[in-house]
């Protein structure tokens, strides 16, 4: 049943079949006035067709807001997110989950702006974008009442949903009137691709679905070296051209996909309770993502570098169930960005079929004593025999548990 106190409504809109039958659904539905919300995330799509749509579908222009959202999304997103390595199960980067806080983030500036009383969102019932979106939208503004039509219309399958849009007159393009062979949602960091083609997770990804990368097989045959410079934990140049944060991670995506770099075939295990099987693509983030641990290697200390990757699948599973603006995340941020103080310097890698290799790691805060771990004899501030003895004192409970086995004939 509609809410009938909603008068407006902030929609997530991609200009797209969906959230175009969406807008119409809230008009019909609620009775309502809606405000569309499109995101530039660099998801490489041209935003001004969901405009021109909108306005075909009766939004007022002062309705529409779009809005160029890259640098402030890896800035302040994908960045930080990056400093804590962050991959949930151990490889997921994490692509779609960290542009969705965002989104939602906006959704609420736009209807405190506009006077709405909803926002309303585009995702399904049975997946985790529904619980980022409103966890957000929940933690930034309490009292706001969110639409998510998936869970409440009537329209269960893909007829149902063309014929909604043909008796409202919503253009349909000729691809869309088929059943999509598979989805893909894409943003400056990822592109990710599930369903259908996809969902046997025995049959191999069709060459067909990857739209970020080249095959490594069809990478060059010389590899690419790349240095990549950090400060403060940040990547700030690419062979020493200083970059802005957005600028930057295009231009990893740039080497990526021309040496085949980023693909991920997963099963992951979803925060609603089912496992799904996708398809992802990050050629920017995986450089990213070794270059950074290369960078700490030399300039964190042992215990602060075992805690962070102590903390890290906590992290990341905290930003893939749509937790960023938890007190907990903010805590955990607040640790990761103490850690990253001197994490400044230069990683050169080497980009080959497919492959990050590093090859190469300097900086002024480097911890790395080249006369400590050498073996050559010099002037270093270690005598051999002092192993002895902290071998000695480690073993003592090793020692005793060993008396007792011995004691008892265990």
């Amino acid at each position: 049943m509609a809410d009938s106190s909603v008068k407006k409504v902030v929609l997530a809109y991609s200009g797209g079949l969906d959230t175009s039958i969406i807008l119409k659904w809230l008009q019909t539905t609620y009775r309502c006035e809606v405000v569309t919300f499109t995101a530039d995330l660099g998801q490489g799509e041209e935003l001004g067709p969901a405009r021109d749509k909108a306005l075909l579908l009766g939004i007022k222009p002062e309705n529409i807001y779009i809005e160029d959202l890259r640098e402030e999304f890896v800035r302040d997103y994908v960045f930080p997110m990056f400093r804590a390595n962050a991959a949930y199960e151990g490889v997921y980067l994490l692509g779609t989950s960290i542009a969705r806080p965002l989104i939602a983030k906006k959704l609420i500036e736009i209807a405190e702006k506009t006077g709405a009383d909803a926002v309303s969102h585009g995702a399904t019932g049975k997946g985790n974008d529904q619980v980022r979106f409103e966890l957000t939208a929940y933690a930034l503004k309490p009292d706001v009442v969110v639409i998510a039509p998936w869970r409440e219309w009537d329209l269960r399958s893909r007829e149902q949903l063309i014929a909604f849009a043909e008796q409202h007159q919503i253009p349909i393009a000729k691809n869309k009137r088929g059943e999509a062979p598979f989805s893909v949602d894409a943003n400056l960091l990822h592109a990710s691709s599930e369903g259908r083609v996809l969902e046997d997770p025995a049959v191999e990804v069709p060459d067909y679905v990857y739209s970020r990368t080249i095959s490594p097989e069809d990478a060059p045959d010389k590899p690419t070296i790349v240095t990549v410079s950090f400060e403060k934990g940040d990547a700030v140049a690419i062979d020493g051209v200083k970059l802005s944060p957005a600028t930057l991670l295009a231009k990893l995506n740039d080497l990526g996909r021309d040496n085949g770099i980023g693909r991920l075939d997963l099963v992951e295990n979803r925060f609603v309770g089912m496992k799904s099987r996708g398809m992802y693509e990050t050629p920017g983030g995986t450089i990213l993502h070794a270059a950074h641990r290369a960078i700490e290697s030399i300039t964190l200390d042992r215990g602060a570098a075992h805690l962070k990757d102590q903390i890290m699948p906590q992290y990341a599973e905290l930003i893939y169930n749509g937790f960023w603006f938890s007190p907990e995340r903010e805590m955990l941020q607040a640790l990761i960005d103490k850690s990253q103080e001197f994490v400044t310097g230069d990683v050169r890698l080497k980009l080959y079929k497919g492959g990050v290799h590093v090859i190469g790691r300097s900086s002024d805060y480097s911890l790395y004593d080249q006369d400590l771990v050498t073996f050559e004899e010099g002037a270093v501030a270690y005598d051999h025999r002092d192993a002895a003895g902290f071998i000695k004192l480690n073993a003592l409970r090793l020692r005793t548990l060993g008396q007792r086995k011995k004691k008892l004939g265990l």
